[in-house]
């Protein structure tokens, strides 16, 4: 189980502060929005906790079990949806899951053919990932956040892309197989992140 520490963080681009004097916990299996209005810093912020964007002021710790992992093997741990990331448009399906899930371990129980039923993706498994429509794409980045045993998902406007019932499919996901996991959603549309049970609004620490 992963735990998370930020202590007095900032990010700034520079002279504009995104946010600043953030200091907040993250225990293992709890639930967090991350609100805000377009371009407030939510994705900035998550970027942040996935290590991915180094903090300007601050520090961040992770913590596996209590023992400290540095922010270079945190991608071990962690699993990130968002609109801004890209998937290997010239792979098939197959091709990508066998791919990702060289680097990431399923969920006990699970197998690819069961996810890929699961994201309604079985007749699309030799189709390249660049003739998926925007919601098969949204599916999958999903899928394979919720169906890898990484116990810290963050979800970036998770819905994006989604129909009706692909949002009511995302709260399937959550309730399925998120429940022990910690998830942190950075949205400013309340159906994402109905279930979460604490909000962070990112417009506070400007």
């Amino acid at each position: 189980m992963l735990e998370l520490k930020l202590e007095q963080a900032g990010k700034r681009f520079q002279y504009e502060w995104i946010f600043k004097n953030l200091t907040v916990t993250l225990t293992p299996g709890q639930k967090l929005a991350v609100t805000g209005s377009n371009g407030s810093g939510k994705s900035t912020l998550i970027k942040c906790l996935a290590g991915q964007m180094p903090l300007s002021t601050g520090a961040i710790h992770y913590l596996v079990g209590g023992t400290p992992v540095s922010s270079a093997e945190i991608y071990q741990h962690i699993t990130l949806s968002a609109p801004y990331l890209e998937l290997p448009e010239e792979f098939t399906l197959a091709e990508f899951l066998q791919f990702h899930f060289r680097f990431k371990t399923l969920s006990p129980g699970m197998t690819i053919r069961e996810a890929v039923r699961i994201m309604y993706l079985e007749k699309s498994m030799d189709k390249a990932i660049r003739n998926f429509s925007s919601g098969m794409k949204q599916r999958l980045k999903l899928g394979i956040c919720f169906f890898s045993s990484s116990p810290f998902l963050l979800l970036d406007e998770p819905t994006s892309n989604l129909d009706e019932r692909g949002v009511s499919w995302y709260h399937e996901l959550v309730e399925t197989y998120g429940g022990n996991k910690t998830i942190v959603v950075g949205s400013n549309d309340p159906r994402e992140f109905t279930f979460c049970s604490e909000q962070l609004s990112i417009e506070n620490f400007k």
